[in-house]
């Protein structure tokens, strides 16, 4: 009879998983944390119930489940919890660690299909219109025409690239020395793509980057975007807050304002006016076009559009 296996604590087969997404899969911070988050939650849930991520059963996965719908959390929710619990068990399974997947059965919850929100082309206009009120009027203090233009240039950076949020505030100082039209970001997974810049946003990156150096900070370090914070640039939390502030002077509800809610905007505008799916996908820095197809309904409406303004017959 061959001796029991020493007992490991929850938290180290934790770690070890977040290392190997690291590792492997080039998993971002923001990834890491999410993980994280999901599955101590489930070991802690697991513990509560004398069990731990080795010996847990299918019958402990389909309760945890149980008790996240208990305890008020939506279906999309649920469908992220799921997903990191399968994906733990697959990694103990395959690292030897257990002889089984006890997630390898269960079903997600079932979810409505989500159209992701979005802005109309008026809406973004005045956004942009608004961030860029004042930015030539001298008589502003230097501080306040500075944050003005760093607001400007964020706008029309995101609007004109689609760049996550995470991508759009860490961006080097290097991408506004180059004095080319583009963009080379570097996204989840380590991936690379390039992207172009808009002439709006290409000058408001230069008329930016000259008022930072009238204001003495040109070589504040390597971040495009440099801010008071651990990281050394812009939080996503500040750009959103001010995102909002921008949002309410524009009359829009903020409610509907987020820097996710404009990267929507970009694929759904270039959708409706045409562009290529596949394209998009590039642009949007999507592993799989399964991912960009959310934004089928665009393109769904673009052709209904052009059957009844096109077809011979349209008007019957």
């Amino acid at each position: 009879m061959s001796p029991p296996r020493a007992v490991v604590p929850a938290t180290r087969l934790i770690g070890l998983f977040l290392d190997m997404q690291s590792a492997e899969r080039g998993a971002a911070e923001n990834t890491r944390q999410a993980y994280q988050r999901d599955l101590v939650d489930y070991a802690e849930f697991l513990g509560g119930r004398g069990r731990g991520p080795l010996d847990a059963d299918t019958d402990d996965v389909r309760a945890y489940l149980a008790d996240i719908e208990a305890r008020g959390f939506s279906a999309a929710t649920a469908a992220r919890r799921l997903s990191s619990i399968r994906q733990f068990h697959k990694f103990l399974y395959m690292e030897n660690r257990r002889g089984d997947d006890p997630a390898l059965v269960i079903e997600g919850p079932r979810q409505g299909r989500r159209l992701p929100k979005t802005l109309s082309v008026d809406d973004v206009g005045r956004l942009l219109a608004v961030s860029a009120e004042g930015l030539d009027d001298a008589t502003r203090p230097a501080g306040e025409r500075l944050r003005a233009a760093r607001m400007n240039c964020l706008l029309e950076i995101l609007y004109a690239t689609g760049l996550r949020v995470s991508e759009l505030v860490s961006l080097p100082a290097r991408a506004a020395l180059s004095g080319e039209p583009m963009l080379t970001i570097r996204g989840k997974g380590g991936r690379e793509r390039l992207v172009p810049l808009s002439p709006p946003a290409f000058d408001a990156m230069a008329r930016y980057r000259t008022m930072l150096g009238e204001n003495g900070r040109a070589n504040e370090g390597p971040w495009l975007f440099p801010a008071d914070s651990e990281s050394g640039h812009l939080t996503r939390q500040a750009f959103a807050r001010d995102l909002k502030l921008v949002a309410a002077m524009a009359g829009i509800d903020t409610r509907l304002v987020s820097p996710h809610v404009l990267r929507h905007a970009f694929a759904s505008h270039l959708l409706q006016n045409g562009a290529d799916l596949r394209v998009v996908q590039e642009l949007l820095g999507h592993a799989d076009v399964s991912t960009t197809q959310i934004y089928t309904h665009v393109l769904d409406e673009r052709l209904r559009s052009m059957v009844r303004d096109l077809h011979p017959l349209g008007d019957g």
